[in-house]
């Protein structure tokens, strides 16, 4: 970003200049995106949809990335500047390994994150936003944590859970619900496709598990071993589980009472 911003400010996605347009821009949209902690890790999920106005701009979008070894990123906002970002992103990360001969710290790649979304706060006051969440595994506390952002870069730690995008809100009230601070790997993944399956209930913009198409979320997990993403066999065998649980409680499941 410091090279092109010297050389080649005009490349840099937050400062191109939008030709003049009558109204608001199309432009296609990422939706739900959401992260959970376990102990020993954190589980980053999004589901597949982009919309463009009420428009299914894209039915199998992906919306989460590995940026390291040991983090990842989750976009929500407009989807081909989310995209961009990310690569930049990718490539920064690396760039800083190659030269230093270590990795950034988890907090200092959380910083650099908030430096580029908000590079890019000219293009979101025109409408095109990107509001990413970022989970990684923090080798040195030796736990999975999760940030949030907002469209002026503003950076905010998130403690067990948290979610971003359109149907943020729905997902955001699952994973309350279900949420055990000693759930395991298997649960915590479990868990996300509830959420998500909650959001696409609730909100048009974001997809649940289309199985006629089988297009399922993308969901990834990242541990000390580092990143992975589920197969598209496993992620199907976890989205399946909970639709033909939803057969019997169509609302999902309840909250244990105290």
């Amino acid at each position: 970003m410091d090279f092109l911003s010297e050389h080649q400010p005009e490349l840099l996605p937050g400062k191109r200049q939008l030709p003049p347009t009558q109204g608001v821009l199309e432009a296609p949209h990422g939706t739900t995106i959401v992260a959970v902690t376990f102990p020993g890790g954190v589980v980053l999920a999004g589901d597949r949809r982009a919309t463009m106005g009420n428009v299914i701009a894209q039915r199998d979008i992906e919306k989460v990335f590995p940026a390291d070894e040991y983090s990842a990123v989750g976009i929500a906002g407009t989807a081909g500047l989310a995209v961009e970002m990310v690569k930049l992103f990718q490539l920064e990360l690396e760039h800083f390994e190659k030269v230093e001969g270590a990795q950034l710290s988890l907090e200092g790649k959380a910083n650099r994150l908030s430096t580029m979304i908000r590079s890019n706060l000219g293009m979101a006051m025109q409408g095109l936003a990107v509001v990413p969440l970022f989970a990684g595994f923090d080798v040195d506390r030796e736990r999975g944590r999760i940030f949030s952002y907002d469209v002026t870069g503003g950076r905010s730690e998130e403690h067990n859970f948290a979610a971003t995008g359109s149907g943020s809100i729905f997902a955001r009230g699952a994973m309350k619900k279900l949420y055990r601070a000693d759930l395991t790997e298997e649960q915590a993944t479990t868990l996300v496709v509830q959420a998500l399956y909650d959001a696409a209930d609730d909100d048009s913009a974001t997809g649940g598990p289309d199985v006629a198409r089988r297009i399922y979320p993308i969901i990834t997990v990242i541990t000390e071993d580092g990143f992975r993403r589920l197969t598209d066999d496993e992620s199907s065998e976890l989205a399946r589980a909970v639709l033909q649980k939803r057969l019997e409680e169509p609302d999902g499941p309840k909250a244990a009472l105290l």
